[in-house]
């Protein structure tokens, strides 16, 4: 078996966008619209440059026959195809992504498996050298949104008009396949579906036992498994699916060629029927009995079976071979470079044990949108994927290095993937923790990725004792990032022999600078100290990381401009400073840059948080709980920064590797007396008792520029300044 195994061809890294076109009332939702990718050709070769082998690529109905086939458009399918084929990519076509085909049929349409067909003959007929195909992702799950739970077109919520859709689409892949081998014998069918696992309470068993039969459906009908013995027939029959509708899968099975599991960390759930653990929106039932449905990674003891466990699974039952074609987390950047790390060191460890793993699909290359609310809405929620999408082309992440790395053959070494996901350490539950004694179908012990024994080289970050430093001390402590939090006693950034020897003790793989001068108006009385601690300290801070091979972050302000112009100022506008404060921070920028090109230099605004009870808005409030008037400048317009949402790009965009200036504020502009009344509303304060001022009035001695908005060259990554506010409201403490 060793030797047999050896001879296999390696692993395959496949890719993937994000492509649903799903439908929700008379409205549809494409996600290649939302990306920009429909209209950016060179795209592809961005996705060349990685590596991958083949991609799930889309053809979609909708997009190419939305009035029928004799009005097809095949344009843009004509073009991307192409140049993929140029490249050296292999397509999966995916006919139907999410979706239910033109505006003139549905998923319960008795005509919709012919007229799929119909549709993926003319495809075969227009590529006949594409040999790989996906003529509906997922199914089940796509039954499920659409006729159980409501959330997509047609909307049903009863269990025949799930079957129906169920049945509908798993015919049409049927057919489809049959047309597409009638132009080329040799394609293949790729089918996809999330086979996540349901736990419950000895009390829920049986609606574990059912829905975990249930998740296999799909697979099992196109396998010729759904006979009077499959353990859902019955259920089937029960809901009113005749029995020659059922006979047709068995008299004409459609196996897959390769099995692809769409595998998400959510997929996995438990089931509870002690209400009183759960919150409200967890609540749900079968009709039969009320119970809390939640993800089971977050209640578990032992955790998930996770990917491993999903292919293990798969290859026991089917035997057939196996790809994961998706792998994708919403998540921080280090937390999405973990689960893919895991997800393609388990398929090597699977395929070690004689399982048939061909490929992982990295998924989604372009992120996605308004996932969290299964796209039933168009929120502008951007979950980034390989590339981020939030500047004016697609920028690559640290995802993409991975993938480099992967494609080569070679293991990915960046130092925040030898800490676990999130997934694997205590604090990913959020309720009472369950035992696997007392819950159907423990998951086995988890695998635990090779990457987790290595030594963790942390993070260092200066000014422990800042409002700054403290946010990325909580932060890593969030994102599960080792660090070393260096106060003024431990080293001193401004002497080169403390830094040298502090770096070389705890070797670590990246310094933040949260340390300076920060009394912007001191600094007019103590030019030399300011400067010692805002230009010195980072300068020697960037020559000690350039020595050691350490990256780099430091912070500087948006001070360093004058306020002349009443547009964002972007990172290519030049600095001309007003005060001592703005001066050494303008001169720190090109020090530092000048010893360390690889650095990361942030300028931001002035920036709040709900930890630092010493900022502008803690104070504003603080005045107002106690029936105080608060006195705000209305004569400077700012773009603040709220500090959760500063450090966390400002440590993405460090694991991603960029260097030089970046702009870093919430999107917004407003003065600080609009600034002070926005959070008193939304703290539940009359915004009244703000009262406008000039800077002049407060007796503040620093000239500030009249005008220090921030925009970007490279993009928006902060959330807007009013979804700032408003999490700052909540998230205070409340004594503030």
């Amino acid at each position: 078996m060793g030797r047999r195994l050896s001879s296999r061809p390696p692993l395959e890294l496949w890719a993937g966008v994000e492509c649903t076109v799903n439908r929700v009332g008379d409205r549809f939702f494409d996600q290649l619209e939302r990306s920009g990718h429909a209209l950016r050709i060179e795209d592809l070769d961005l996705f060349a440059e990685l590596g991958v082998r083949a991609m799930r690529y889309p053809v979609l109905w909708e997009r190419t026959a939305p009035d029928g086939l004799d009005r097809a458009d095949w344009s843009w399918a004509d073009e991307r195809l192409g140049r993929l084929r140029q490249l050296g990519i292999r397509p999966i076509a995916g006919l139907l992504h999410h979706g239910s085909g033109p505006r003139d049929t549905s998923l319960v349409d008795p005509a919709f498996p012919e007229r799929l067909a119909g549709y993926a003959r003319a495809v075969a007929e227009r590529y006949p050298w594409v040999e790989d195909y996906t003529p509906v992702n997922e199914p089940l799950t796509t039954a499920r949104f659409s006729g159980l739970y409501g959330h997509w077109y047609p909307h049903g919520r009863d269990g025949l008009v799930f079957a129906r859709a169920l049945l509908g689409q798993c015919r049409g892949v049927v057919l489809a396949m049959r047309a597409i081998r009638e132009v080329n014998p040799a394609a293949r069918l790729i089918q996809t579906e999330d086979v996540g696992k349901t736990y419950s309470t000895p009390a829920l068993a049986y609606q574990a036992e059912f829905e975990n039969d249930r998740r296999w459906l799909s697979y099992d009908l196109l396998c010729g498994r759904v006979d009077r013995g499959h353990p859902l027939w019955g259920y089937l029959r029960w809901l009113g699916v005749e029995e020659h509708e059922l006979e047709l899968f068995l008299a004409e099975p459609c196996p897959p060629d390769i099995v692809g599991l769409n595998h998400y960390l959510t997929g996995e759930r438990f089931l509870d029927e002690r209400l009183d653990r759960y919150p409200q929106w967890t609540h749900g039932g079968n009709g039969r009995q009320a119970y809390a449905d939640v993800e089971a990674v977050r209640v578990l003891a032992e955790g998930i079976a996770g990917p491993r466990g999903a292919m293990a699974e798969t290859w026991g039952r089917y035997h057939l071979p196996i790809a994961i074609t998706e792998a994708h987390l919403g998540c921080t950047r280090e937390e999405q470079l973990r689960w893919l790390t895991e997800v393609w060191e388990a398929a090597h460890s699977l395929r070690r044990s004689g399982a048939d793993i061909r490929a992982v699909a990295a998924w989604s290359l372009l992120g996605a949108y308004d996932w969290d609310s299964l796209v039933t809405c168009s929120a502008g929620h951007y979950e980034p994927g390989v590339f981020d999408l939030r500047g004016p082309r697609p920028r690559p992440t640290a995802l993409a290095k991975l993938l480099r790395e992967l494609a080569r053959g070679r293991r990915y070494t960046h130092p925040v993937i030898s800490a676990p996901g999130w997934w694997r350490r205590a604090e990913r539950l959020l309720y009472p923790p369950v035992s696997g004694h007392a819950s159907t179908s423990p998951p086995s012990r988890p695998h635990a990725p090779r990457t987790r024994a290595r030594r963790c080289r942390p993070l260092a970050i200066t000014g422990a004792n800042g409002a700054l430093g403290n946010a990325f001390a909580r932060l890593c402590e969030v994102r599960g990032i080792p660090f070393h939090q260096l106060t003024h006693e431990d080293m001193d950034i401004a002497d080169p022999a403390s830094v040298r020897a502090v770096l070389r003790d705890i070797d670590p793989w990246a310094v933040v600078n949260a340390a300076g001068y920060v009394h912007v108006d001191t600094a007019e009385r103590e030019p030399e100290a300011c400067r010692r601690s805002n230009v010195e300290g980072p300068t020697v801070l960037a020559e000690a990381c350039a020595e050691q091979h350490s990256a780099l972050v430091t912070f500087s302000s948006h001070l360093v401009f004058d306020g002349t112009q009443r547009s964002p100022y972007v990172e290519r506008d030049a600095p001309a400073p007003l005060c001592v404060y703005g001066r050494s921070k303008a001169e720190a920028e090109v020090r530092v840059l000048e010893a360390m090109p690889s650095a990361l230099v942030v300028r931001t605004g002035t920036f709040f948080g709900p930890w630092d009870q010493q900022n502008f808005l803690a104070a504003a409030l603080r005045a107002l709980a106690v029936g105080h008037p608060f006195a705000a400048a209305n004569d400077a317009v700012i773009s603040p920064a709220y500090l959760p949402d500063l450090v966390n790009a400002s440590l993405d965009l460090l694991i991603d590797g960029e260097a030089g200036v970046w702009h870093l504020a919430n999107d917004g502009a407003l003065t600080w007396e609009e600034f002070a009344r926005h959070a008193a509303a939304l703290a539940g304060f009359p915004p009244a008792k703000i009262e406008a001022c000039t800077w002049s009035d407060l007796g503040y001695i620093a000239p500030r520029p009249e005008y220090s908005v921030l925009g970007s060259v490279h993009g928006a990554l902060l959330p807007d300044l009013q979804d700032a506010l408003s999490r700052y409201a909540r998230e205070r403490p409340s004594a503030v």
